[in-house]
């Protein structure tokens, strides 16, 4: 392994809003090998709680129509904005793919609900760590009513599940910008010796 490759990538994956994204298509197999990556993530007891429900084609369009109904049934009327439905009804009107990931929650009481999550976001690092290798833009929302239990219904899922996140997948002709650190690691690090 190449330690200056994988910094290389981490360093410079950043975010991409769907609207920057220019509607160039992704080939459904390389989200299918994006998707292996994902699915190489670390997990207690073997239990892999990792799901993906993926929106490509016609489907993109659908889902963002969907989503931006069950926000619009969902919200309070006092607190529905007509510009916050816009923006869910179009976030797939340049983008190749959406994917919907959630953690299905396993039968085993000794593996804690959190350990699941973690596992199932250390699984979209490794997709969207892949995607930036790939020039692949990329977008890890929760916005909208992603964590409302609307949308677990929507999707098929068991009360015990729970929605991680919406990935918007494309590429984009924009300049991403370059990230930077708020807080010096040296404040979040206690060595002991």
């Amino acid at each position: 392994m190449n330690f200056e490759i994988i910094e290389n990538i981490i360093k410079n994956r950043r975010s991409c809003k769907p609207m920057l994204m220019n509607g160039k298509k992704i080939d459904d197999a390389v989200i299918n090998d994006l998707l292996k990556l994902a699915d190489w993530a670390p997990t207690h007891a073997h239990t892999e709680p990792w799901r993906f429900v993926v929106f490509a084609g016609n489907a993109v369009q659908q889902f963002c129509k969907d989503h931006a109904d069950l926000y619009k049934t969902n919200v309070p009327a006092g607190k529905f904005e007509t510009a916050k439905y816009e923006k869910i009804l179009h976030n797939g009107d340049h983008c190749s793919h959406i994917i919907a990931v959630y953690m299905k929650r396993g039968n085993n009481p000794k593996i804690t609900r959190v350990e699941e999550i973690c596992a199932v976001a250390a699984a979209v690092q490794n997709l969207l760590l892949g995607a930036a290798s790939l020039n692949i833009a990329a977008l890890w929302s929760t916005g909208g009513i992603t964590f409302h239990d609307a949308m677990k219904t929507f999707l098929g899922l068991q009360a015990e599940d729970q929605m991680i996140g919406l990935i918007y997948l494309g590429y984009t002709d924009s300049d991403i910008k370059k990230g930077s650190r708020i807080i010096p690691l040296e404040e979040k690090i206690v060595w002991k010796n």
